[in-house]
């Protein structure tokens, strides 16, 4: 009687081994599928949110460039008092929808809900800046562009031998330099440093330098104080700022206005170096969703009545909870 009883309990308990066994199997099985639907949707998520916010970012720019074009059509001068010039301030999305009788942009009025999308943006004078492509004309160094580019990098403090080694690299890669040694031609201001200019003195030179595919003048009715100084010889910070005040009250509509303005200056104005007017322009776009901010920077040329995109750049980040 007692080994048939010593049987039963082996049995027994190989039996309920196999059913903890097998509950663990399916719940590892169960666990593993829906980690995986989890994944899918969230990868799903990830790329209805990436495909809607390019086309947001999209029209965004579009819109711009529509502003841009029509500003030409009214000519003159571009100055900081133009509707172009006023940037957009963090909106949220369906705030621009709400004309649509078909949805519940009204409905959704609570900052805090992750559903909600949030676009802001801004068009900045390219040629507000100093373009460091000047400082090269065709195979040569710029003695003009060396000049003012001299005078800014005193204004912040900074070594003219470094200005020689960007110079003399960004004539070498303008002209096709190869080999080893050559540096990467940059496409973006953050680059410069590929041509020999430190991180820190690029961090001082960015409020007032831009690189354009093009040699460009400085629209002295959008530049800073500073880069006005920079870019007119012999002028004072002092005139510099008498400038800005004045473009405030009265943009100017010529050159020969602002030689009128500043007599001792008419003569050191030049179309090549100075214009009251632009063709390139920056176009900034950020939307922000939940958590996730897209930032999107765009450069378009205005050449009459035609605005076209030069390149763009998206990025996106991930806001700090705290």
């Amino acid at each position: 009687m007692t080994r048939p009883l010593h049987r039963n309990r082996r049995a027994r308990g190989a039996a309920l081994l196999t059913a903890m066994l097998t509950v663990t199997l399916v719940a590892t099985f169960a666990a593993s599928a829906l980690w995986q639907q989890y994944r899918g949707t969230e990868v799903e998520s990830a790329e209805r949110d990436r495909v809607q916010a390019a086309w947001v970012l999209t029209g965004a720019l579009d819109w711009a460039r529509l502003i841009l074009r029509e500003d030409a059509r009214t000519g003159g001068s571009d100055n900081l008092s133009e509707p172009w010039a006023v940037p957009l301030a963090e909106s949220r999305l369906s705030s621009f929808l709400a004309a649509d009788r078909n949805n519940n942009a009204e409905a959704r009025t609570d900052p805090s809900d992750p559903s909600e999308v949030f676009l802001s943006g801004q068009i900045i004078d390219a040629q507000s800046r100093m373009n460091v492509i000047n400082l090269v004309d065709g195979n040569a160094l710029s003695p003009a562009g060396l000049q003012v580019f001299k005078r800014l990098f005193e204004l912040v403090g900074l070594q003219e031998s470094e200005l020689a080694t960007l110079a003399n690299n960004l004539r070498t890669v303008l002209n096709g330099g190869t080999g080893s040694g050559a540096p990467l031609r940059p496409q973006r201001v953050d680059q410069l440093t590929w041509l020999g200019l430190s991180p820190e003195s690029l961090a001082k030179l960015r409020p007032y330098i831009t690189l354009l595919p093009i040699r460009t003048p400085v629209n002295l009715n959008t530049a800073s104080a500073e880069v006005i100084f920079a870019a007119i010889p012999s002028l004072s910070m002092a005139e510099a700022r008498q400038l800005v005040e004045q473009r405030t009250k009265s943009p100017f509509k010529s050159l020969s206005e602002v030689g009128l303005f500043m007599p001792e200056i008419a003569g050191l104005l030049t179309e090549s170096q100075q214009s009251v007017s632009s063709r390139l322009f920056e176009v900034y776009g950020r939307l922000r969703m939940d958590k996730t901010i897209i930032q999107e920077v765009s450069l378009v040329r205005r050449d009459n009545l035609e605005v076209t995109t030069v390149y763009r750049e998206r990025t996106a980040l991930v806001e700090n909870p705290n």
